[in-house]
């Protein structure tokens, strides 16, 4: 019987396991940092930063992971690509979910998350026309579904996941990510800046950190019916989509 090829590469191998303690630092780590960045952006309006966060999402898995263990976190093509599908469609109703129901509880004002989201968005016209409005939803809508599915859905329903999994089960270790992923972007939305001060919307921002730990829920039931982490990455990627549809079709005028 051949001995089981290993996961993580030699170099990497004393420091580096896929277990939960491997998980924990690792969220830890990373969500530290984009707390801060995104906290930062904030308040200049600048975001490109954050997007190294995702770039370094892409490469860990390459860097200290085998071919096996980038297979053995779900790095590898679909075993069956209707649950792609699925989670194409489960991302497009999970954001329209929170979109009207953000907006049935607190309109379109500051307690809604996707108008404040779309403040992020520089270089915008003071009024967008039905001549630009689509060009500057390509715009937007391109890199949002690129970088952020393929980085965070690599590391939390992949590296992550795999870590906690190993230990604790693939139910539990989704809870575990779903939450890490919920938590951290309530510096997207939950603690916002307005008017040169931080605010705490706490109805709004635990609306907003539930709805995602459900779109995560999701994410994980497409990248388990995929048999790959290309299923939990198009659900996101469909995620954003929607986002952007709402934010340039219902928010900005």
């Amino acid at each position: 019987m051949r001995p089981a090829a290993p996961l993580v590469k030699a170099f990497a191998a004393p420091w580096f396991r896929l277990d939960w303690r491997t998980g924990a630092w690792l969220l830890v780590a990373f969500s530290l940092l984009r707390f801060a960045l995104v906290m930062h952006a904030n308040v200049t309006r600048s975001y490109q930063v954050v997007a190294l966060i995702f770039v370094a999402m892409v490469l860990l898995p390459f860097l200290v992971l085998t071919r096996a263990g980038r297979q053995q976190i779900g790095l590898r093509w679909p075993a069956r690509w209707r649950g792609v599908l699925l989670g194409a469609v489960l991302g497009a109703l999970s954001c329209a979910v929170l979109f009207y129901l953000t907006t049935l509880c607190f309109g379109l004002g500051e307690g809604n998350s996707l108008a404040y989201i779309a403040q992020s968005y520089s270089n915008l016209p003071p009024v967008l026309t039905e001549q630009n409005r689509l060009m500057y939803f390509l715009i937007f809508t391109g890199p949002s579904m690129i970088f952020s599915p393929i980085g965070e859905e690599l590391f939390y329903r992949g590296l992550v996941h795999e870590c906690f999994a190993s230990s604790i089960g693939d139910g539990k270790a989704s809870l575990a990510d779903s939450a890490a992923f919920a938590l951290v972007h309530l510096a997207h939305f939950g603690l916002v800046y307005v008017a040169g001060g931080w605010q705490l919307l706490p109805g709004p921002a635990l609306l907003w950190a539930v709805s995602l730990f459900g779109a995560c829920l999701l994410f994980s039931v497409a990248c388990r019916q995929s048999s790959s982490v290309l299923g939990a990455v198009v659900a996101h990627a469909a995620f954003n989509l929607a986002m952007n549809y709402f934010i340039f079709c219902h928010i900005l005028r």
